[in-house]
């Protein structure tokens, strides 16, 4: 019975650890990122970067964002133990006000780690700055 019991216990440790091991295989140099303020319809990009800190290849399975103004990007490819990888993260900002989006990565068929965006959009003045480029000062007519 002592041998079952210490068997089963064994048994239970080296799954506990192989789990933590497996779910700290991927490592974000950050894990939010806040662009600040810009301007209402710029949209906004930030890459995080992965590290494998596994002993096997690491596969990102899935990158989901919240909502359909978040628009996630990553390779494909497993990346090798030790080496790094990015996920690009967009942010459209079609909606004036704060925002704060979750970004959640799937990775290795079972473990997952979170990614925030957040900021603030801005109404910007009509014209050149919705194209992306500043405002131009108009001078006011006398």
């Amino acid at each position: 019975m002592k041998k079952l019991l210490s068997l089963a216990t064994f048994f239970l440790l080296s799954m506990a650890v192989y789990a933590q091991t497996a779910a700290e295989a991927l490592e974000l140099k950050e894990t939010q990122f806040d662009f600040g303020s810009i301007p209402q319809g710029k949209p906004v990009y930030h890459t995080f970067q992965i590290i494998n800190k596994g002993k096997a290849p690491l596969k990102v399975d899935n990158v989901n964002a919240t909502c359909g103004c978040t628009t996630p990007e990553w390779s494909r490819e497993p990346i090798a133990p030790g080496a790094t990888g990015t996920i690009k993260v967009g942010y459209n900002a079609a909606a004036e006000g704060h925002f704060e989006k979750m970004v959640t990565v799937q990775y290795n068929g079972n473990s997952s780690k979170q990614i925030i965006i957040k900021g603030n959009v801005w109404r910007a003045p009509a014209g050149l700055a919705r194209c992306g480029l500043p405002a131009l000062s108009r001078p006011v007519a006398q």
